[in-house]
């Protein structure tokens, strides 16, 4: 039950969004930086391809934002970056929510026994 490609996944989203959500920070931290181009953390596709091979383990990567660029160099959109943190906070608590049932359920079988 703990073992299964369900918390396999849940465990890899946990992490690559993480993963994104330090990234969207360091891009509203150099939102004004001279020819910073923004980083974009992709895991989704490669996520659902494990589940469906059977495995539920996968990495994240990380690319650089092809956006065009502003007078100085930078692409850091504000407006996408923060819709994207409050995206991925979310997706993060409903991870983490998934991942704690399981042992919710063991808990309360625990204290019914």
């Amino acid at each position: 039950m703990l073992e299964s490609v369900t918390s396999t996944a849940l465990t890899s989203a946990l992490a690559a969004l993480s993963l994104r959500q330090s990234t969207i920070a360091s891009n509203i931290a150099n939102v004004n930086t001279p020819n910073y181009h923004a980083k974009q953390v992709a895991f989704e596709s490669a996520l659902a391809k494990s589940v469906a091979d059977g495995s539920g383990s996968t990495a994240a990567t990380t690319t650089e934002s092809l956006e065009p660029t502003n007078v100085n160099g930078n692409n850091v959109n504000l407006d996408t970056e923060t819709l994207a943190n409050t995206s991925t906070v979310l997706r993060y608590q409903f991870a983490a929510q998934a991942m704690n049932m399981p042992f919710s359920a063991v808990r309360a079988a625990m204290k019914t026994a």
